[in-house]
This record gives C-alpha cells, sequence and structure tokens, in this order.
C-alpha cells in the first residue's frame, strides 16, 4: 500500500514493490528480465573476443619471434615428443609415458600414508592430558621442523643419509621406498595443520553436547569431531595433493628412480633437445587439472551448501 513520506510525497513499500516485479533491495538486478538477458549477452561476446585476442596474440609473439623456429625445434618437435612418450631402448632412451606410471605409484602410496599419518599428529596436537605432553610436544616440533626444510633436502637427507647408517632392514632400501618416505615426511607436517584447522573450526557446543550425552573425550573426538572437520578440509587437502603429485618428480634426484622427470632428463641429454619435458609436462597437466577442477566442483557445492544452511537458518 502506499505509504505517505515526510515531505508530502508517497513512495510504496518494499513488498509491494517486488511483488511488481521490481528488483530487491540491495540488489544488482536490472528492471526486467530483458535487460539482463541482453547484460549476459554482452559481457559473453566481450569476454569471448577478449580471449581471442590475447591467445592470438600469444600465438603470433610465438610464431614471428626472431628465435621461434630454434624454439619449436627445440621443445615441440613432434618427431622427438613421440619418441620420449614411447621410448627407444635401442637408443638408450626411457619412455616418459611408463615414467609417469612410476609418479603415479609414488603419489597414490604416499597419498594413503599422508592421510594416516598427518591425522595422529594433528589428534595428538589436539589432546590436552598431561600425560600426553611429551608425544603432544613432539608433534609441534615435528610439524615446524618438516614445514620448514625445503622438500628436496628431506629427500637428499633420507636418500643418501640412510643408506649411510648400514642398519639392516633401512638402509637396504630401494631409492623408490627413500623417496616415498621423504614425501610422506614433509607433506604429512603440512596436511596435519590442514586437519587441526578442520578441528578447530568445529565449535565447542558439538563438543559440549557430545560429553552430555556421557561420551568421554577420545569419543566425542572421533564421533562428532572427526568427521565434520574432515568433510571441512577436503578441498585443501585435494590441493595438496595436486601439489604432491608434481613434487614426486623431485624423487629423481636420487638418480635411480626413472619416472617421467628423469626419463625427460635422460632423453634431452642424449638427443639435445628438450621436448621431452614438453611431454612429461603434458601428462603433469593431464593429471593435475581434472582433480583442480574437480576440487574447485567440491569448493562450489560446500560454499552452497553452506549458504543454504545459513538461510534455513535465518
Amino acid at each position: 500500500m502506499p505509504v505517505r513520506g515526510s515531505r508530502g510525497g508517497t513512495y510504496l513499500d518494499q513488498q509491494t514493490l517486488v511483488a511488481a516485479g521490481a528488483p530487491a533491495p540491495g540488489s544488482f538486478e536490472g528492471n526486467g528480465r530483458g535487460s539482463h538477458l541482453l547484460g549476459g549477452q554482452r559481457a559473453a561476446a566481450v569476454s569471448t573476443v577478449s580471449t581471442v585476442v590475447f591467445i592470438g596474440g600469444v600465438i603470433a609473439l610465438f610464431v614471428f619471434a626472431p628465435g621461434a623456429a630454434a624454439v619449436r625445434h627445440t621443445f615441440f618437435n613432434p618427431q622427438q615428443m613421440k619418441q620420449a612418450f614411447l621410448g627407444d631402448p635401442s637408443k638408450g632412451l626411457y619412455s616418459v609415458g611408463k615414467g609417469l606410471i612410476l609418479n603415479i605409484e609414488m603419489f597414490l602410496i604416499a597419498e594413503v600414508l599422508i592421510l594416516f599419518f598427518a591425522l595422529v599428529i594433528a589428534v595428538l596436537r589436539q589432546l590436552r592430558n598431561p600425560v600426553l605432553f611429551p608425544f603432544r610436544m613432539l608433534a609441534v616440533v615435528y610439524t615446524d621442523v618438516f614445514r620448514g626444510v625445503p622438500l628436496i633436502i628431506v629427500i637428499y637427507g633420507i636418500g643418501f643419509g640412510a643408506p649411510a647408517l648400514y642398519i639392516r632392514g633401512v638402509s637396504t632400501q630401494s631409492d623408490f621406498v627413500y623417496g616415498i618416505v621423504a614425501l610422506v615426511l614433509s607433506y604429512s607436517a603440512y596436511v596435519a595443520e590442514v586437519y587441526r584447522a578442520g578441528i578447530n573450526s568445529v565449535h565447542q557446543s558439538q563438543v559440549a553436547a557430545a560429553r552430555s550425552l556421557g561420551l568421554s573425550q577420545w569419543k566425542s573426538l572421533r564421533f562428532v569431531v572427526l568427521p565434520q572437520a574432515v568433510r571441512t578440509v577436503i578441498p585443501p587437502l585435494l590441493n595438496d595433493f595436486i601439489s604432491l603429485q608434481k613434487d614426486t618428480a623431485l624423487v629423481s634426484t636420487l638418480g635411480a628412480v626413472i619416472e617421467a622427470n628423469r626419463a625427460a632428463q635422460i632423453d634431452s641429454s642424449t638427443l639435445f633437445v628438450y621436448s621431452s619435458y614438453t611431454v612429461a609436462a603434458l601428462l603433469f597437466l593431464c593429471l593435475t587439472i581434472p582433480l583442480a577442477r574437480f576440487t574447485d566442483r567440491l569448493i562450489a557445492r560446500d560454499v552452497s551448501r553452506r549458504m543454504a544452511g545459513g538461510a534455513t537458518v535465518r
């Protein structure tokens, strides 16, 4: 209904305006569906043109640069790329494609171990029992040390230090095992902090409600806190594992592990071209990009779920 203003004029209340088709207060919508569609079409056209111009400029720079021919021959030689992907044992060339399988094996084994070990570290840091203080302090020191030391140094320390100890069962392992151990030790420190952030995000009222029902501190953590915390930290965990997939290439510094990066290095030093590195990069992209898009989808779904929950609560 019309409401009279202080200066004698009249205006409509908000409910009447919204019912009549006007945009809601505070929104950026246009006055009608037509203007919204036109705005969307115009934005799509502008984005398409800008994308075409940008890609065209990059291609032109790559094609018409003074050293473009030399770069194409060195990094994008089709024959050498095919040979690097398939390998040629008669010429001493390793297959980058087969080497990638070794990267995937290291990634999968390390991922399972990291998920378990990091969760143990995060739980130890949350326990407040005085008897467990030494373990909590050890978890803090471990996290600080391995988050501060670069991964490549950890790989060198484990890969070259463990064999020098001459301990039975420890010094006789393969470089493949030493590489996985180094990845687990380094990444568990980061993932433990992700877990701990998820645990701390669970409101204390949840713990209080569980304790009021008679659950012990351990059962409250296991059945109430951890399920909510793990669901919250899945997207950042996936981001860490994208980095883990790439960092498996650093294990090649131990020498005996012929994974994708090491195979590309051998091929390039034999043929004096770097097309094998291009093949390795493309193969890693085929692994990481789908996982990155899957992570974005999980994050968007989590945001939608939280917004729907907040709207329900209000």
